[in-house]
């Protein structure tokens, strides 16, 4: 394949992900409110670009239109979170000498869940 060929071929398929990838943000954001599923830092239009959108099961391709496989993260705990989900799939944990090895997750899935009692939360300020 010549490498004019390549280009062409690398560069589509850049552009499909991006446009994919901006179709879930949208709705995403739409869906939830601004807020790291974390860490809960509340994000505004000023620093929105720091909340991404990430993949429970990590398949990027896997986009129901209910969003229950999104949860919105702030970029820090999204990178934790792969990390965490790369060191439990290579079998261990990439803890330093002398410090305590990272929590595993059974099935690489989130444990905390900041909208739990959201419902009651919101009856209450009623």
């Amino acid at each position: 394949m010549p490498m004019d060929k390549l280009d062409k071929v690398v560069a589509a398929a850049r552009k499909n992900r991006e446009l994919r990838e901006q179709d879930y943000r949208e709705r995403a954001l739409k869906l939830y409110p601004w807020i790291c599923g974390r860490c809960t830092r509340e994000f505004t239009r000023t620093n929105l670009q720091q909340l991404t959108v990430h993949h429970r099961d990590h398949n990027h391709d896997n986009n129901p239109s209910d969003g229950s496989n999104w949860e919105l993260l702030c970029v820090y705990c999204h990178d934790n979170e792969h990390s965490r989900h790369l060191e439990a799939a290579a079998g261990g944990s990439a803890s330093t000498p002398g410090s305590s090895p990272a929590p595993q997750l059974a099935g690489g899935s989130a444990t905390h869940n900041p909208f739990a009692n959201l419902k009651d939360l919101l009856k209450s300020k009623s």
